[in-house]
């Protein structure tokens, strides 16, 4: 079986001359179909730096950068842009969804995008996330944790092969925190999803089938 993600060298800096800054320093990774990576670290040691470029968010400065089959560095920027809309979910800090939409449409959005694919069932996916029996509700309707699974399906109703997490946990408390990452966990086996999850959670670490830890933009495996 193919990695579905993997990252070769990959360099990342910001600024020219005495005022550069280094994000990523000749990071490498792969992730499996079906593997839950955590990558843990302090705050501006490159973790988002990390999901952007694995998320063909941003260009590296240097190395590559692979989801399956694509060179998402080689890629023309239509393809890059159907790559991330077709095979890559996005799960936000809070969330982040459209205010005046309910669960089953803010599930339904990313099926509104580009030509015609296969999808998994909304409500299906709002029942196995727990949130069936609100798919009518808003927003502000919702706790913390409901609009975090309402997320989580809709990054996973276009079938991606790719699926990157921001600290998930964030606005939740100890045991909602717990069940998210149970959550993520099940999608990931179940379904052969890559799943890369940044985290300073450390409580949530035993869902996960492998943590790395980033500091100064260098990623190394983490020593608990």
């Amino acid at each position: 079986m193919n990695a579905a993600l993997t990252l070769t060298d990959v360099t990342l800096t910001h600024g020219d001359g005495p005022e550069t800054v280094t994000a990523l320093d000749d990071v490498s990774l792969v992730v499996e179909p079906g593997e839950l990576v955590a990558i843990v670290g302090p705050s501006g040691s490159g973790k988002s730096s990390l999901l952007a470029v694995a998320g063909a968010l941003t260009t590296p400065t240097s190395g590559s950068v692979r989801l399956g089959d694509v060179d998402l560095v080689a890629a023309r920027p239509r393809e890059r842009d159907a790559v991330r809309r077709d095979r890559i979910g996005f799960v936000f800090q809070s969330g982040n969804l459209v205010p005046a939409l309910t669960a089953v449409d803010q599930v339904r959005l990313p099926m509104t995008f580009g030509r015609a694919r296969e999808h998994r069932d909304p409500m299906e996916l709002l029942a196995e996330v727990g949130m069936d029996h609100k798919a009518r509700r808003r927003p502000h309707e919702l706790s913390g944790g409901e609009r975090q699974r309402v997320g989580i399906a809709r990054a996973l109703v276009t079938r991606p092969s790719l699926l990157l997490v921001d600290e998930p946990t964030s606005a939740l408390d100890r045991q909602r925190g717990q069940d998210i990452v149970a959550l993520l966990a099940r999608e990931t086996h179940e379904h052969g999803v890559a799943t890369v999850m940044v985290t300073h959670d450390h409580g949530i670490l035993s869902h996960c089938d492998r943590v790395l830890e980033m500091l100064d933009g260098r990623l190394g495996v983490h020593v608990a």
